[in-house]
Formats: structure tokens, sequence, C-alpha cells
């Protein structure tokens, strides 16, 4: 499933894969999921990449972090199905201050989804930006595509 494949330009080896189960709660009166609960999907796919991993590989997970702006394309409806989805994160930019994640929601056959988020670290207790760490950088230059 992670091989060397590529999927519009961004080999799987720069992605994060998280599946993600396609929940009854998801879905609304027209039997798809509804639009809003993707951000949850990005959401989840997010605490996975930079909480649950680096700590589960020994690292400090992200501490901080703030979304600045989202964009979404819907491109297909999803519906309620027993097999999980993936939602595929890469690191399109990385400035000093902030960095830019997209995402596909997909499976081995369509795509279903599209975005974007604008990700700014943050200093909770000055309440005010702060630049990304040394091993922050190195854990997202991770998922930038070669190139």
């Amino acid at each position: 499933m992670l091989g060397q494949s590529v999927t519009d330009g961004v080999s799987r080896s720069h992605r994060h894969v998280f599946p993600r189960a396609v929940r009854f709660a998801d879905v609304d009166s027209l039997g798809h999921v509804n639009n809003v609960r993707f951000l949850d999907y990005l959401e989840d796919a997010r605490l996975a990449m930079f909480h649950i991993d680096p700590h589960r590989e020994g690292m400090p997970p992200f501490r901080g972090l703030v979304i600045a702006r989202h964009e979404i394309d819907y491109r297909r409806p999803l519906t309620f199905r027993p097999d999980p989805v993936r939602v595929e994160s890469w690191v399109t930019e990385v400035r000093p201050v902030r960095f830019t994640l997209d995402y596909e929601i997909r499976d081995d056959e369509e795509t279903f989804v599209r975005a974007r988020s604008v990700l700014v670290a943050y200093d909770v207790a000055r309440a005010a930006p702060r630049r990304l760490n040394q091993e922050e950088l190195t854990y997202l230059r991770r998922f930038v595509p070669a190139g």
C-alpha cells in the first residue's frame, strides 16, 4: 500500500497515511458524509501525524500548532462503508513560523476530497506565533516531496 507509486506527482513515501473509518454519525440525510465532517477527518490525521506518531517514535509531539486556513475541494460523495478511507497528508511549503499541509481523502480507486491547511507554530504562554524548532523542521521535511 505505501510503496513508491505516485499519486498526482507526490510519492507515497512522502505521504503520511492515516486510515479513517466512516462512522454512521458522519453521514447526513442525503446519505453521504457531511461536508463539515471532513474537517474531523483532517483533524484526526493531523493528530496522528503531529502527536501520536512522533510519540511512538520517541520524539516529542508538536506543541502549539494553530490552523490559519483551510481549503477543501469536494470531488466525490463518500457514503457509509465498512472499509476505512485513507487521509494522505504531505507538506508543500515550510517557512520559519508556518507550513502548508496538503491532503487527499481517498481509497484505492477514488479521491473524495482534496484539501490544504496552513498551520502556524504558536506559543500558548505568550499567545503569539513562534518559530518552528529544528526538531519540528526535520520531522516536517520527511513529508516534503523531493524535486
